[in-house]
């Protein structure tokens, strides 16, 4: 498909400007270019953890892959945390979004490649948390582009075409880090060059207009202005609903080669790697049905917390599957069921967050604390998951607790007074 340009979102004096989001519909382009964006985000973040680190890891030190992999996700983790809110208060600062998208995207491919590089769980945890650094200065700044850009009446489809990356992100992923199982370093740089170019596609393509800068802040101001967000009480449900279920997917999702391999009694024959570029194109096919249906329906009935917590109920429901049977079958049932709520469920809900931002002019900055909710389970989950196989003795207990976690997330939705 051919990309058009779009047009600017603010005028120069920050009036509002053709497919701001105060007009009637997003810019022209600016959809198909939120799903190139996001698709190169999510391939790196599915495919470089999900499985060429994970096989990084287990060829440094097999006995220890559990505790090490949870490790270094943790560690990393948190650089996530601290730099997707301070790069998105920045890009507010700035009054772009652009250069900064460009900036993360182009530095994620020689992060990618010292990360090939290393030998040691230190040297991978150093250069690791470099990568979630650079990916999330690019995720903050990509993140903002819809409450920036696209109107009220039309953010449902919007964030169809954000959560459309995640299936398609997935499924690249996991191919392309299944064709590179046996040369890591290879498919790491593949990962990098995805991201880079996407980046300058997206900065080529999408221009835009300087918004209107902010004055700095003192630093106490600042650290304040981080959490006043989570003051506001709808805000802060949405945060605290999307924290638990992040938690119980990425609990489960971050160690999915290590249960292919060891809960898992797959058909002979058919190895771990080549079971994950299996269950990704299957999740991704459900993700995008309920994505778009998801995004779709939310607008068209106006009811967003509805959907949040229906689909939140049946990634719960999914997540029992594979806790009462080891079979590939269950596996792939719980790859379709998983993908039909997590997919319906991110599309509405990130429909449901911009719509309860305190401030339009903190957008970057209030979307980059509530990206606290995504990366700072993923510090937690790590830790949790690794602890829970450990004690337990396997991964029954972790897709038992998952199932509960994504159900108290579908309920923290309900106090939200002002989306429906």
């Amino acid at each position: 498909m051919a990309l058009s340009s779009p047009g600017p979102t603010t005028s120069d004096t920050g009036d509002p400007g053709p497919g701001s989001a105060a007009s009637g519909r997003p810019t022209r382009g600016l959809l198909p270019l939120l799903l190139a964006g996001n698709t190169a985000m999510y391939a790196l973040y599915i495919g470089v953890p999900g499985l060429l680190l994970a096989l990084q890891i287990e060829e440094i030190d097999p006995a220890g892959k559990v505790a090490n992999f949870g490790l270094v996700s943790g560690i990393s983790a948190i650089f996530a945390t601290v730099f997707n809110p301070v790069a998105g208060a920045l890009s507010d600062r700035s009054g772009r979004r652009n250069p900064w998208i460009l900036a993360g995207g182009l530095l994620a491919l020689p992060v990618m490649l010292l990360l090939g590089s290393v030998h040691t769980i230190l040297l991978v945890t150093i250069a690791w948390c470099l990568g979630q650094a650079v990916m999330n200065i690019y995720q903050a700044a990509l993140t903002s582009v819809v409450p920036d850009r696209v109107p009220m009446a039309a953010r449902g489809r919007a964030s169809a075409a954000v959560g459309l990356g995640l299936p398609v992100g997935s499924t690249i992923g996991a191919l392309v880090g299944a064709a590179f199982s046996e040369d890591y370093r290879t498919g790491y740089l593949v990962f990098g060059a995805i991201v880079a170019a996407t980046a300058v596609l997206f900065t080529a393509c999408a221009r835009e207009r300087r918004m209107p800068a902010k004055a700095p802040l003192p630093v106490r101001a600042q650290l304040a202005a981080f959490g006043s967000a989570l003051t506001d009480h709808d805000f802060r449900w949405a945060f605290i609903g999307r924290a638990l279920l992040v938690l119980g997917y990425f609990a489960v999702a971050g160690f999915q080669l290590y249960i292919l391999k060891d809960h898992t009694e797959l058909p002979a024959g058919l190895s771990p790697e080549e079971a994950v570029a299996i269950l990704m194109p299957l999740n991704a096919i459900a993700m995008v049905v309920s994505t778009v249906l998801g995004g779709w329906l939310s607008d068209r009935f106006d009811r967003r917390k509805l959907f949040v917590g229906a689909s939140a109920a049946l990634a719960a429901v999914a997540l029992l599957i594979p806790a009462v049977s080891t079979s590939w079958t269950a596996m792939l049932a719980f790859s379709a069921v998983n993908g039909l709520g997590f997919g319906c469920y991110m599309a509405v809900d990130t429909a449901l967050v911009t719509m309860v931002l305190p401030k339009a002019e903190d957008a970057a900055r209030d979307m980059g604390v509530l990206n606290v909710a995504n990366a700072g389970p993923q510090i937690v989950a790590p830790f949790v998951a690794s602890l829970v196989v450990s004690l337990s003795g396997g991964y029954t207990a972790l897709f038992l607790i998952a199932a509960v976690l994504s159900v108290v997330g579908a309920l923290a939705v309900r106090p939200i007074r002002s989306v429906r």
